[in-house]
């Protein structure tokens, strides 16, 4: 019987620390043709990776753009957004879904209509003003109810928990959701990163380093973790990136991630201006990254094959 869960709202930790003269490494803010503009994605919707052995899973990660308010008017609707979704299902063998920019009714209508199996878990966004007041985002045209970001499994999704990390004093709310896929044996974490500049009240501050933090400390409490999403910053490579100092150590070391080829950290881009900004990222052995284009969306989905933890978790293997 397909669910639909919603967290609920969570304590925001508030910081007291100002982020004037942030530490800032030689990298550069990388720019869209320098970094990507030679690598187009590998795949196009329809002629998916599959699902590959009876050992394998494949995770996907999509910023489905579905808020038309938020310049997303022409990227289809709801219909558009499910056939991308089966496509994904279908060509890539994709069995769990880490989304953003989904409205949440479009959400529920979309795990009603890919089957009985399929669950979905949603967290909105939120948009605090200056007295600190919450407000849900509501999604306009042909979108209906919240706006947010989620989950999608075709299969059970147990111990949903939105993780908290530090947000804009004043402006938007994202977050991090994550959740277990007992079936999969897999724990899945979705995040939508601030912008740079997105706090109204101190535009100079920037969050990105701490919810980045906070993600990769949520995966750490697993090896079986796989997480991403929109992170809405570039790879930590580039000689004028002056945002690489937000990644921590363990990224791209201690886990991979899926477009990652040994220690070129580039990647295909994932948005359809050139850049990558979405990620997926594990411990576990990867066996196949595939970028698939659509129409659906201003983003490509990002779709990561790999081998399904053991039953045991001391036996899980890191070998990348």
């Amino acid at each position: 019987m397909q669910r639909h869960m919603e967290t609920g709202r969570w304590s925001r930790r508030r910081s007291l620390r100002r982020r004037f003269g942030r530490a800032v490494t030689t990298l550069g803010l990388l720019t869209a043709v320098a970094c990507t503009s030679a690598q187009t994605p590998g795949s196009v919707a329809g002629g998916g990776a599959g699902a590959g052995t009876a050992d394998d899973v494949s995770v996907a990660t999509w910023n489905m753009c579905g808020v038309r308010q938020w310049g997303c008017e022409k990227t289809g609707g709801p219909k558009e957004k499910l056939g991308q979704l089966r496509e994904l299902i279908d060509d890539s063998g994709v069995q769990v879904l880490l989304l953003q920019e989904v409205c949440s009714e479009d959400l529920t209508s979309f795990a009603r209509a890919l089957g009985p199996q399929w669950q979905s878990a949603f967290e909105p966004y939120a948009e605090v003003d200056a007295t600190g007041r919450r407000a849900s985002v509501d999604c306009t045209g042909q979108g209906k109810g919240q706006a947010g970001y989620g989950l999608l499994a075709g299969s059970q999704l147990t111990d949903v928990e939105a993780i908290p990390t530090e947000q804009p004093t004043v402006g938007l709310h994202r977050g991090i959701l994550c959740a277990r896929v007992p079936a999969q044996r897999l724990r899945v974490c979705t995040a939508h990163l601030s912008l740079r500049e997105s706090d109204d009240e101190h535009p100079d501050w920037d969050f990105r380093d701490d919810q980045l933090s906070s993600l990769f400390a949520a995966a750490s409490t697993d090896a079986g973790t796989v997480f991403g999403g929109d992170f809405n910053t570039p790879p930590p490579v580039g000689d004028k990136n002056t945002s690489a100092w937000i990644w921590p150590r363990e990224a791209y070391s201690t886990y991979r991630e899926c477009d990652q080829k040994g220690g070129k950290r580039a990647g295909r881009a994932t948005l359809k201006d050139g850049t990558k900004i979405d990620y997926l990222f594990t411990q576990l052995p990867r066996t196949a990254c595939e970028v698939v284009d659509t129409k659906a969306s201003d983003h490509r989905p990002l779709v990561m094959r790999v081998t399904r933890p053991p039953e045991d978790p001391a036996k899980i293997s890191t070998v990348r």
